[in-house]
């Protein structure tokens, strides 16, 4: 009776897998422990050793459970890269004769609306409703009481490839884990990090990975795009090995320690070392040799963005402008390019809502691992809402 209510969210990226548990008290959260370990059995976003996945996760979840002082049995995981594909969806629910709209024919509209045929290597993932159309009239987000005799659901369908899937679920398991939904892992940084209210103004979430970017984009507080970007920050440090002749870790390191995403920012001519391999001596570079590299990078990856914010039609109605999450945003410079290519504001995406969120983890590689514990909650908190009010309510998370 007085088991605790835990929310853990389970990041299993293929730079590093991150655990967050946190407390579900009285509809709040409060964080209880973090864990942290490097990611194995991945390669380019995709799982090739399974085994290695739920080493990673064993590791990452005994470490949260130890600074918790609990026992994880169950969490939400995140499932992200070229897996991820969204589409829009429209359902009709013809009533035959003129009456008001129940919650119960909004949950049936969007049903309808998930019928689609998806391929046979696809998966129905989440279900985001974006608003109804009654009787021809558009633009409705909740028409309950509403008399009329045709009733279309438009929604937003996240499907996910379903072998990376079952793969993913199956090293969960493998840790001796329960998985309690999967959700897209920009979806996940957009729970953390965005309130309703930017959501109701137009905000974009860009989460930066290392294989690849994920992207939401939100208006009326309504998901209007989930989509995968075939481009991460394993691009920047690979552009980097190469031009500049050096190993990949050091790559790395010269990214994060000296690099810029736009020019003009740092002091460009000021030199830098390059390590070499043992036996030869170092070697000298500016700053802007390496910073060329990353801008033409970083523009790529902003133009990425922009062809998917013109897609819907949000190009000038980005009003909290553009969000970023994730590891790749740690490169200096990345919300200057943002701003540069999108014409928009950018800033970085933290987590906010969580009780006793450590400073240490204001960070935007955590963001994704927390907004999947808040997620685990909601999921909670919907349950029981359920149980209370079905319907369209009951259905879906908003």
């Amino acid at each position: 009776m007085n088991k605790p209510r835990l929310a853990v969210g389970i990041d299993a990226g293929s730079s590093k897998t991150r655990c967050v548990v946190c407390l579900l008290e009285n509809s709040r959260l409060q964080f209880l422990g973090y864990g942290e370990a490097p990611a194995r059995g991945w390669a380019k976003s995709r799982i090739t050793d399974q085994n290695g996945v739920a080493e990673s996760i064993r590791n990452a979840v005994a470490e949260a459970e130890r600074l918790a002082q609990v026992s994880v049995e169950s969490a939400v995981v995140g499932i992200g890269g070229a897996a991820i594909e969204g589409a829009n969806g429209r359902g009709v629910y013809e009533f035959g004769r003129p009456r008001e709209v129940e919650a119960g024919d909004l949950g049936y509209a969007v049903e309808r609306a998930t019928r689609v045929r998806l391929e046979e290597d696809r998966l129905l993932l989440q279900v985001f409703p974006q608003d109804f159309t009654v009787d021809g009239r558009a633009g409705y987000r909740n028409p309950q009481g509403v008399k009329c005799s045709r009733l279309e659901a438009n929604v937003h369908i996240i499907t996910a490839n379903l072998q990376e899937h079952q793969f993913l679920v199956a090293a969960v398991h493998q840790a001796h884990l329960a998985v309690e939904e999967t959700v897209f892992e920009a979806m996940a940084a957009a729970y953390a990090a965005v309130l309703p209210e930017d959501r109701n103004r137009g905000v974009a979430v860009v989460d930066i990975g290392m294989h690849s970017t994920g992207i939401t984009i939100y208006d009326c507080e309504a998901l209007l795009l989930a989509a995968s970007i075939p481009v991460g920050g394993d691009h920047f440090t690979k552009d980097v090995a190469w031009c500049l002749t050096t190993s990949y870790e050091d790559a790395e390191m010269l990214k994060l320690e000296y690099g810029c995403a736009i020019l003009g920012l740092t002091s460009d001519h000021s030199l830098i070392e390059i390590p070499s391999p043992d036996g030869r001596p170092s070697r000298e570079a500016t700053r802007r040799q390496l910073n060329v590299v990353l801008e033409a990078r970083a523009e790529e990856l902003f133009e990425y963005v922009r062809a998917a914010v013109t897609r819907v039609g949000m190009e000038q109605s980005l009003l909290e402008g553009i969000v970023l999450c994730g590891g790749g945003a740690r490169l200096a410079g990345m919300c200057d390019m943002a701003e540069r290519v999108l014409n928009c504001q950018a800033r970085n995406g933290l987590a906010i809502g969580i009780r006793d969120w450590p400073e240490e983890l204001n960070q935007t590689e955590w963001t994704v691992a927390a907004g999947l514990s808040m997620y685990s909650a909601r999921l909670k908190l919907k349950r029981e809402q359920r149980r209370r009010a079905p319907g369209l309510a009951g259905m879906v998370l908003r």
